[in-house]
């Protein structure tokens, strides 16, 4: 009998939970925990030991797009809390050397188990170097699920997040074997154009993706770009 896949969506249906205004907590404050606590990824997440709702984003990203295998190097930047992280080594792990997952974010993020995590400011100079230097040979995969703070003002908060996605790119650029993959979050927003001429330009195949986990009302979608046509990586 071979081993069942897990579902990369939740499963069972829940009893609502109503959240009451107490104390200082506003009603907005309230919509978003209740939100957050009816949210089914989130059950689903915090049963499966999953750092995050956001690791079922990149599980139904692989599933779409095959992404992940045994055996691949992969980074993950933007990682904390490492919900991410945690689906690349479950997906990229086995017996044999040679694969590898490194999770980098500004922010402290726990071990997880199978990675090499490491805390620095991805723009800071050396940063890109180090992760190099951990990730042992070119990558298979660069993922990005970065997102600067958000100002509320919308044009502001789109300008930030390509330019980290454009900053991914430029170390996935430096880093990715023939053949690897790309993937990068953004906010839909009128100033995508640059980037995706440019991975228009050196992968095969670039399409965006919005997976199910992300939530309906969020401008957030993924660019999956694959079939890295650089290579100038020397193993």
């Amino acid at each position: 009998m071979t081993e069942k896949t897990p579902s990369t969506r939740p499963g069972g249906r829940r009893a609502t939970v109503r959240v009451k205004t107490a104390g200082k907590r506003t009603e907005s404050s309230k919509r978003w925990l209740e939100r957050h606590l009816n949210d089914p990824y989130v059950a689903e997440a915090t049963k499966r030991g999953y750092r995050s709702r956001a690791a079922f984003k990149l599980l139904q990203l692989d599933e779409k797009f095959r992404l992940l295998a045994p055996g691949k190097r992969v980074v993950d930047l933007g990682a904390a809390p490492g919900g991410w992280t945690q689906i690349a080594v479950e997906r990229v792990q086995t017996a044999k050397e040679g694969w590898k997952v490194v999770g980098l974010d500004i922010l402290p993020m726990d071990p997880v188990p199978g990675a090499t995590t490491m805390q620095a400011d991805f723009l800071e100079e050396g940063a890109a170097e180090r992760l190099k230097d951990a990730l042992g040979g070119p990558a298979d995969l660069v993922l990005s699920d970065m997102a600067a703070p958000t100002t509320g003002h919308q044009q502001t908060d789109h300008l930030r997040i390509m330019g980290l996605a454009e900053a991914a790119y430029d170390f996935a650029e430096e880093v990715l074997a023939p053949g690897g993959a790309f993937v990068a979050k953004l906010f839909q927003g009128g100033a995508e154009r640059s980037l995706l001429d440019r991975l228009r330009r050196d992968f095969a195949v670039v399409k965006h993706a919005k997976p199910p986990a992300s939530r309906a009302e969020s401008s957030e979608t993924y660019v999956v770009a694959t079939g890295f046509r650089g290579g100038n990586v020397n193993d």
